[in-house]
């Protein structure tokens, strides 16, 4: 039998302004449990503290009845709403509430009935007009821990258009906000990193270069993601080796492991590198794949840099908190990733000699950065798609995309200069004491980049030796000696300090000059080539006059007779 079948019966009876039939009453008692009240407020009681299985009323309750049942219901509503609803008296008073508003502090309660007893103030300046007042405003309410919210107040008016009370809903905007200040910092970073004054850049070398634009990527992660340990390894497609280009906070440790574009024994970052997706670790300490980046790390997460959906490198961020990164924070990173990635790619274009010496780095340039655009574009597109409703936050979104289009011009205005290392103009050889007749090798796999120094100092009577790559210099260096050498950093084969390093040992008074672009120092080769009695670095772009100046004093530093040391006193 079911439960309906072993209770009785239970019905209210409303009698109204009539008395109840007594012959009623009596037959139904002998079948349900009825209750008689003689007040609309009696049954609306009762009905609050069970329910009845039938209600029975006279006609001229019917109307009044119904309208506090569904009252009752719409209050019922009112306060199971996950947003804070009240009511404000004039004096600014708060007459009701539901559960959430009572629950918010009571910081943003003082707030909100100060906020609508703005609207009273205004509808009492309006003098019995049609006030202003009547329009619903909206508010923002922040707090002193950047908690958000929003509030919207309407005017409740009688029929002499007179506010008589405030209707507040309150709901928390913080998610919302923080999202915003996101969007806001890739905005602001989007624009930063890829503002690279030409001219700027020019006058800086390799190192500078990179901690210029290290400020500003530590700056920008640091707002966007409020953490500041990262590392960003750009991929040797030659070598598939992930190189560390840039790094905040990593341990010496994390820093010098080789890692590559594996799936399989290359930590995290090998994997995302060889796969083009990211991977958000919520626990290091769990996932077999990571290798160590910084002390005391519990999560990770790490995205692909792209161009041209090439993957051209990884960017990985850390925590010492566990599952500090959601899903939020990986659309944000990557979007921010290839803001990365073109400024990386910019800057690396800039200084390669290469393109400036052909007269197209603008065209090189730019046909670089349309994949990488329409990629930022597509993502922001996708993401404006899924904040509809949410204006602020697609205003923002629509900002970056500007943005995004404005690139192309600041790259080609940066980029219509003149190639960094001029070609002299053909003539009759200069004669130069210090360069006339001296025996140089000039090692450099770029062919461009070898034959304008090679016309740079034949012009100027050098007897200039060719070699394409690092195992070739190294040969010439053994069967023959010369006054100077020029190397590239990085060649195949054999690496600048290779080079270095064979000079030293045919001629310990042979001065070496070592070249590099942008990012490119492998196995650390200047800083070990330094210590052991380098004469200079190039770094691209230089200028014909700066190439001269180095060669000038490295060839009259070794000519230049050993002091003797004075005597002891």
């Amino acid at each position: 039998m079911n439960e309906t079948a072993t209770r009785p019966i239970t019905i209210l009876w409303l009698r109204g302004k009539r008395a109840a039939l007594p012959q009623v009453l009596e037959s139904l008692g002998r079948v349900a449990d009825v209750r008689s009240v003689s007040t609309v407020e009696e049954a609306m009681e009762l009905l609050r503290q069970q329910p009845y299985d039938l209600v029975i009323n006279d006609s001229d309750v019917f109307l009044p009845l119904g309208r506090l049942h569904f009252a009752n219901q719409a209050a019922t509503a009112l306060e199971a709403m996950a947003q804070g609803v009240c009511l404000i008296g004039p004096a600014g008073q708060m007459i009701w509430a539901n559960p959430k508003m009572l629950s918010l502090s009571a910081d943003i309660q003082s707030r909100v009935q100060a906020c609508c007893g703005e609207l009273f103030t205004r509808a009492g300046a309006d003098n019995g007009r049609r006030p202003a007042a009547a329009r619903a405003r909206r508010f923002t309410l922040t707090t002193e821990t950047k908690e958000c919210f929003e509030l919207t107040a309407t005017p409740i008016v009688d029929v002499d258009q007179r506010v008589t009370q405030v209707a507040a809903v309150v709901w928390d905007a913080t998610n919302t906000y923080r999202l915003q200040e996101k969007i806001d910092a890739i905005d602001r970073a989007g624009r930063e990193l890829v503002n690279l004054d030409a001219e700027q850049i020019a006058r800086l070398d390799m190192q500078e270069r990179l901690a210029l634009l290290e400020q500003k990527i530590i700056r920008y992660t640091h707002d966007l993601l409020h953490f500041d340990n990262f590392a960003i390894r750009l991929l040797d497609k030659k070598t598939n080796r992930l190189e560390l280009v840039l790094a905040s906070g990593m341990s010496a440790e994390g820093q010098e492991l080789d890692l590559f574009a594996c799936p399989d024994g290359n930590g995290i970052c090998g994997y995302v590198a060889h796969h083009g997706r990211s991977y958000i670790c919520p626990d290091v300490q769990a996932d077999a794949r990571y290798m160590v980046g910084i002390v005391n790390a519990r999560s990770s997460l790490t995205v692909p840099l792209r161009l041209h959906d090439q993957v051209i490198g990884v960017f990985n961020v850390e925590s010492d908190r566990p599952a500090a990164f959601g899903e939020n924070d990986r659309q944000f990173l990557e979007i921010f990733g290839r803001y990365v990635a073109v400024a990386l790619h910019v800057l690396n274009l800039l200084v390669t000699e290469r393109y400036a010496v052909t007269g197209s780095l603008a065209g090189a340039v730019l046909a670089e950065l349309t994949g990488p655009v329409n990629d930022i574009l597509t993502d922001v597109g996708n993401l404006t798609e899924d904040y509809i409703g949410h204006d602020d936050l697609r205003h923002r979104l629509n900002k970056i995309a500007a943005n995004a289009v404005a690139i192309r011009e600041v790259v080609k205005q940066y980029t219509t200069q003149q190639g960094v290392i001029g070609r002299r103009p053909h003539g009759a050889t200069r004669h130069d004491p210090i360069l006339t007749g001296k025996h140089v090798l000039i090692a450099d796999d770029e062919e461009v980049i070898r034959d304008t120094v090679r016309d740079v100092l034949a012009g100027y009577g050098c007897e200039v030796a060719i070699a394409t790559t690092g195992d070739a210099a190294i040969e010439m260096l053994k069967r023959a000696p010369f006054d100077l050498v020029i190397s590239d950093i990085r060649m195949p084969n054999r690496s600048g300090y290779e080079v270095f390093a064979a000079a030293k040992d045919a001629n310990p008074n042979t001065p070496v000059i070592l070249m590099t672009g942008f990012g490119y120092d492998p196995n650390h080769s200047i800083v070990r080539a330094r210590r052991e009695g380098l004469a200079a670095v190039l770094f691209k772009p230089f200028k014909v006059d700066q190439l001269l100046s180095e060669i000038r004093s490295a060839l009259r530093s070794a000519s230049a007779p050993t002091p003797t040391p004075s005597p002891q006193s």
